[in-house]
């Protein structure tokens, strides 16, 4: 039985949808101010295996991950650049669009924008304020009263006193209490506004996502997913005003994702450290991203460093190569209710292990490696299970020929490499050991290794990571 870690209780549970064979999960997606970087990815990667896993198990999943297109730093930018928002938030969509396409992300089933959602979120303010949680600060702000929700705090763990002690909360006369957070801000001049029962302004950051869940989730679902930084005060705050303004339970299931780290460090935008995912991709392969995210448990942190790319690289090399020469047809029968196929599912059954997930196919590849000597064709349907499993995590998309000889960043053509290999052929045959010598190390100095098979010479990248 899948169980899950869930952040509110700190426990694995075992998971129980709501809807016998549906699940419904809510992401909180990106804020569209910037490009997304690799720390952002994981996150994205992360619940995409999920989603695939929670597919291969059968369950229709409802995905919903939100696009936050309005907000301080979207407003700051615009006017950094003089552009107007719209061609700031437009532009930013579209090149994650882009990126997210390139990393194999499925698509959610919705994709809901913060600006879409203007009157839903006016109605669970006045909802609120109806019900005595919220209220109309001096400045005509909306504040949320978090003293009025008696388990604010559970989710984050910390003690609304010591929060209240310890808070860095910027003094604001129109507050009740420094933790009291924003529900509807007024505009100042030239900030873009929606009319309201309190005057022109636009909504804070923490009800977006509860207006969109409501209307696309319901009340209560199943599984709602981020990042660490987003547990306080944004999911936080985000079940005190769903729980208050429509008295049900709101989660189910709260999960978290790790940081990636630059030099222990958290990589941020605010911190500096951060990699794009364009840049990323401009010199790696974008499998190799999806490896380096699940190889280690989704809720610990990962350090992004040259080895670990290297390594992540390394590993998806050893499946193709195992891959490479198995023919893949639809005719072939992938072998049923394997040893391989349980300890997969019993891994991905605990809080979904992707480390112990990867480590069955490894085995699975050792097993494959055997039976190319043996029996070629229980290779080949072995390596359909292999490919298979892949799959449900987000790897193994490629043709093995395709992946292995991909020259990204590299100098040389194939054409050239397959003249390169021709000539080396041809010395071969005439017994001119020196010059094939010559050929393969001249390759070797361009990123390529050959090996000779007696499918013929074969060749691939040497690595196709560059470094970050």
């Amino acid at each position: 039985m899948l169980q899950i870690y869930n952040t509110l209780s700190k426990e694995k549970e075992i998971f129980k949808p709501r809807k016998p064979g549906k699940v419904d999960l809510y992401v909180c997606g990106p804020t569209v101010y910037d490009q997304c970087h690799v720390g952002h990815a994981r996150v994205f990667l992360v619940f995409d295996t999920i989603v695939r896993y929670l597919q291969y198990l059968g369950f229709e999943v409802k995905y919903v991950r939100n696009i936050t297109d309005i907000d301080d730093k979207i407003i700051k930018r615009a006017e950094e650049n003089n552009e107007t928002i719209h061609s700031l938030t437009s532009r930013v969509i579209e090149a994650m669009t882009e990126d997210f396409d390139r990393l194999n992300l499925l698509p959610p089933t919705v994709q809901p924008k913060a600006t879409e959602y203007i009157e839903p979120m006016l109605e669970l303010i006045e909802r609120l304020i109806a019900k005595g949680y919220a209220y109309v600060g001096a400045n005509h702000d909306v504040y949320y009263d978090v003293q009025k929700f008696e388990s604010y705090g559970c989710l984050s763990h910390r003690d609304l006193n010591e929060l209240q002690a310890g808070s860095r909360v910027e003094v604001n006369e129109a507050k009740r209490n420094p933790l009291d957070f924003v529900l509807w801000k007024m505009a100042k001049a030239g900030e873009p506004s929606w009319h309201s029962p309190w005057g022109l302004g636009r909504p804070g950051w923490h009800i977006e996502c509860s207006a969109m869940s409501l209307r696309n989730l319901g009340e209560t679902f199943d599984i709602h997913g981020g990042g660490p930084d987003l547990k306080f005060p944004h999911h936080e705050n985000e079940r005190a005003q769903s729980e208050a303004a429509n008295g049900k339970h709101f989660v189910n299931y709260w999960m978290h994702v790790g940081f990636v780290q630059k030099d222990k460090e958290k990589m941020s935008k605010s911190l500096g450290n951060f990699l794009t995912i364009r840049e990323f991709l401009k010199s790696s392969n974008p499998e190799t991203l999806r490896y380096f995210s699940i190889s280690s448990h989704y809720r610990s942190p990962v350090e992004f460093t040259d080895e670990h790319l290297e390594s992540a690289y390394q590993a998806l090399e050893r499946f193709y190569i195992t891959l490479r020469g198995l023919p893949m047809g639809e005719d072939v029968k992938i072998p049923l209710e394997t040893e391989f196929e349980q300890r997969f599912q019993k891994a991905m059954n605990d809080d979904f292990n992707t480390p112990e997930a990867l480590a069955v196919l490894f085995d699975l590849v050792r097993h494959i490696n055997r039976l190319r000597e043996q029996d070629l064709r229980a290779a080949v349907q072995w390596g359909m299970l292999l490919r298979a499993l892949g799959n449900v995590l987000g790897i193994l998309y490629h043709d093995p020929e395709q992946f292995l000889q991909n020259l990204m960043g590299k100098s040389i053509a194939p054409k050239e490499i397959e003249d390169l290999i021709e000539q080396r052929n041809m010395a071969r045959a005439a017994k001119n050991w020196q010059e094939a010598d010559r050929i393969r190390d001249k390759l070797l100095s361009q990123g390529v290794t050959l090996e000779d098979t007696p499918m013929g010479t074969l060749w691939q990248s040497a690595s196709n990571h560059e470094g970050t």
